[in-house]
């Protein structure tokens, strides 16, 4: 297989680890609030108590926040690919850990698989949702790739299905391209994922890859460091 087509599959195999749960979310703080047992802020010269309530509100963990971290946990998936519109469908899987950091701020995403025809794929990936712009937002890099791949998410109304698009410079024309992904909720442990490409030939859409996943465990403790007598 060529490495532009592994570019192409790598592409598609890395979104598989943007799981995000669509779990009714807890209460988040008050925006404004002053995180506990911090001294009072002092507001630097020429800013008034609304700068100062705008930049804790951009900073303070809330109800998008929550939901991502809702999708903490081991994933397995089973995966459908397909490198071309028309071409044969290649079926394999993949695992992916997500772990809340900074204070729930974020999530770490990290991916493996055997791709078809390819060997092994590692990919590690960043959520989360930014306050100030309210859109959700992600980076991703892989083994397969030198680039860096942003996405922002839209959230439907009725909170099930998250709607990302990509955007990375395709390795075969060179020109900025749009990498469209739909999660769906199906359970409480389960999502659907599909995703869309741009041919480079033709320079249509296609679907190029399904996914069907299910959470299988919690994340793993990390293992306490050992302590010398």
């Amino acid at each position: 297989m060529s490495r532009t087509s592994m570019l192409s599959v790598a592409a598609v195999l890395a979104m598989a680890g943007s799981l995000f749960a669509q779990q009714t979310p807890s209460k988040p703080a008050p925006a404004h609030s002053q995180p506990a047992g911090q001294p009072e802020m002092q507001l630097p010269p020429g800013w008034t108590p609304e700068d100062a309530a705008k930049c804790m509100a951009a900073m303070t963990p809330g109800e998008q926040q929550q939901r991502l971290t809702e999708s903490a946990g081991l994933w397995h998936g089973k995966t459908k690919t397909w490198m071309a519109p028309g071409a044969p469908v290649a079926e394999s899987t993949c695992t992916t850990t997500i772990t809340p950091i900074l204070d729930g701020r974020f999530v770490k995403c990290e991916t493996a698989a055997e791709l078809p025809g390819m060997g092994p794929f590692s990919g590690f990936g960043l959520y989360g949702f930014d306050n100030v712009t309210q859109k959700y937002q992600a980076t991703w890099i892989d083994n397969c790739s030198t680039t860096m791949m942003q996405g922002t998410g839209e959230l439907s109304s009725s909170g099930d299905t998250l709607t990302w698009t990509y955007k990375y410079t395709c390795p075969i024309t060179g020109k900025p391209t749009a990498f469209r992904e739909i999660q769906k909720t199906t359970g409480k442990d389960t999502k659907s994922i599909e995703m869309y490409g741009t041919d480079p030939k033709s320079g249509k859409e296609f679907k190029m890859m399904e996914i069907s996943l299910t959470r299988t465990g919690p994340v793993p403790m990390a293992a306490p460091a050992h302590k010398g007598n």
